[in-house]
């Protein structure tokens, strides 16, 4: 069995992506990684070559200007990464520049790829997901976050990147059937020193709202100088462990965030759909952009 990771970055120094966890927490699984690094001057390039000297392939892209709103660029870096895959490749792991695998979840990731590596009724498979905002302390719990997503996918080319590259589809807009596998993966893209997080937030607005962004004035947080993290609806504490590869960045934390866990500002919707995952653990009403067999 062939797995080849891929992933996309650009400006990774720039904005404190951390990147070389999320490619080093995908290695141990994978025979090789295809990157496609954005064109940027920060260094980032630098960074990804110096993470393993055979296993991570590089192919330099050029973010396309006219693809800035909705995201969709996001999906065209992704998509130049998963086709730059050899076709002797059978699973293809995805993990993006502010993801990090937990190591507990490799043997499930494992024995998963080696069940359904020749079932043609399976197409990926399907992780759990912690989102951490403000701080590594802290993890969003309303049903604005995706609590799963598709990761792996099989090696067929007639599946691509989605939108603003959150998940996958096939063919003419076919949902991926999925096997869920017991193993998360923590996003920490809410997870920045304010001011940092501040230009990220604005950078990315213009992923969506391309450079129309720059017309609205003083309407949001864009144009703030630091990001006001307190505006967050829902959080709980994070009591369980983080990916060990994530251990030196925690400590390098410079800044104080402290949410009260008892506050929220949940709507009407989001207190009945809450009170039907506690009482049911399930997320009724969520988008699933996949099909679970």
């Amino acid at each position: 069995m062939k797995v080849t990771g891929f992933t996309f970055i650009k400006n990774a120094i720039k904005f404190d992506y951390p990147i070389k966890e999320a490619i080093l927490s995908i290695l141990p699984l994978c025979d090789e990684i295809i990157v496609a690094v954005g064109d940027c001057n920060d260094g980032t390039r630098e960074l990804v070559a110096a993470i393993h000297p055979t296993k991570v392939k590089i192919i330099d892209t050029i973010w396309d200007a006219t693809k800035t709103t909705g995201g969709i660029v996001l999906a065209d870096e992704t998509n130049k990464a998963f086709k730059a895959i050899s076709t002797d490749s059978d699973w293809c792991f995805y993990i993006q520049g502010d993801e990090v695998l937990n190591e507990d979840g490799i043997d499930n990731i494992r024995a998963a790829m080696l069940k359904y590596k020749d079932d043609k009724n399976i197409d990926g498979l399907l992780f759990k997901y912690l989102h951490f905002y403000g701080s590594y302390d802290y993890v969003g719990t309303s049903n604005n976050w995706y609590s799963n997503e598709i990761r792996i996918i099989k090696n067929d080319k007639n599946i691509y990147s989605y939108k603003d590259a959150q998940g996958f589809r096939k063919g003419s807009n076919e949902k991926l059937r999925v096997k869920p596998v017991n193993a998360f993966i923590h996003h920490y893209g809410w997870v920045k020193e304010p001011e940092m997080m501040q230009q990220k937030i604005y950078g990315t607005a213009k992923l969506w709202g391309g450079d129309d962004i720059d017309d609205v004035k003083n309407k949001n947080q864009i144009f703030t100088t630091a990001f006001d993290y307190s505006t967050i609806s829902a959080l709980e504490k994070f009591t369980k462990k983080h990916p060990l590869l994530m251990q030196e960045r925690i400590e390098k934390l410079n800044w104080k965030f402290d949410y009260d866990v008892t506050y929220n500002n949940y709507t009407l919707k989001e207190k009945f759909k809450n009170f039907l995952f506690k009482i049911t653990g399930k997320r009724f009403f969520e988008y699933q952009n996949y099909k679970i067999i």
